[in-house]
């Protein structure tokens, strides 16, 4: 296979509170963390690329500057007039975050508008990567437009991964969330749920029954994440159950379940060796936890 792994979505601006009163700017978003983390666990002679749509503002310019600077390709992204990027702000109190988005003129929202350009971007990929916020940000037609890419990309020979990652704030009702993330699982030589998104939009009564619902759509491998419990992995042929290390120190979860992709996928893409790539998920995940933010480059850093 194709040495390229491309990951699609939204990269957004982040605005995260410094503890002093101020505000520092930085970038992020579910994909693009997985691509960050991605470059950092995959080979040298594997490429790593994003594909979206971002502006021909100072910010879009200032985005895509910080991906090449990450080692990351954005040759094929799209640059569009009249549109910038979209943007959030972590709020805390005692502790806890919750967020404040500013995304509905995101020119993300346009990365599958152009057909032609979504399958040039995608052909020649060893494995794409997308989320279920990669599609619920994008207009019904162009989603579509994606998911029959992602068909003709797949009979080419391209692998593709995908995490749910339910977010039914950004689609336009349950039914067609729940419509639509099975569709596209369908289409997956990986699924990677969390199983608290499961039991809450599916109403799975435990990770097993997530990972036989998408067996049952079409997906090659499940692997449900479960926080500090059991990783289930499963495929048409085989199941097994994984107890990760506990953390002992948690600092902040976020991108938890995007580095696990992130390193699972980069193990098993260079070994095929299932047990590995679970540790190694399960490994980066508890690390980045145990730091505050989205892209933790203190994992990578000599002990």
């Amino acid at each position: 296979m194709s040495k390229n792994f491309l990951a699609i979505g939204e990269c957004m601006v982040e605005m995260a509170p410094t503890g002093e009163g101020t505000y520092a700017m930085g970038f992020a978003g579910d994909t693009l963390n997985t691509a960050w983390y991605a470059r950092k666990c995959l080979p040298a002679d594997w490429s790593v690329g994003y594909y979206t749509a971002v502006g021909n503002d100072q910010v879009s310019g200032q985005m895509l500057d910080f991906l090449k600077g990450s080692g990351i390709d954005t040759g094929s992204v799209r640059r569009l007039e009249n549109r910038t990027v979209g943007l959030y702000m972590i709020q805390l109190k005692d502790g806890e975050r919750s967020f404040a988005y500013w995304r509905s003129q995101s020119a993300a929202r346009r990365l599958a508008e152009d057909a032609g350009d979504l399958e040039n971007a995608l052909a020649g990929a060893g494995l794409v990567y997308f989320s279920g916020i990669t599609l619920a940000i994008l207009p019904p037609e162009d989603r579509r437009k994606f998911l029959n890419a992602l068909r003709t990309a797949r009979k080419a020979g391209t692998k593709t991964a995908f995490d749910p990652n339910l977010r039914p704030r950004l689609w336009e009702d349950a039914d067609t969330m729940r419509s639509c993330v099975t569709e596209a699982a369908g289409l997956c030589d990986f699924v990677m749920p969390s199983f608290e998104d499961e039991l809450a939009h599916f109403g799975d009564t435990d990770a097993n029954v997530s990972a036989s619902r998408y067996l049952e759509a079409g997906a090659g491998m499940v692997v449900v994440k479960n926080g500090p419990e059991e990783v289930i992995c499963a495929t048409a042929d085989s199941r097994h159950a994984f107890q990760p290390q506990p953390v002992r120190n948690i600092v902040d979860t976020t991108a938890a379940g995007d580095s696990y992709n992130a390193a699972f996928l980069a193990e098993f893409l260079t070994s095929g060796d299932l047990v590995a790539s679970v540790d190694a998920g399960a490994k980066l995940a508890g690390t980045v936890i145990q730091h505050r933010g989205a892209l933790v480059a203190e994992c990578f850093e000599p002990a």
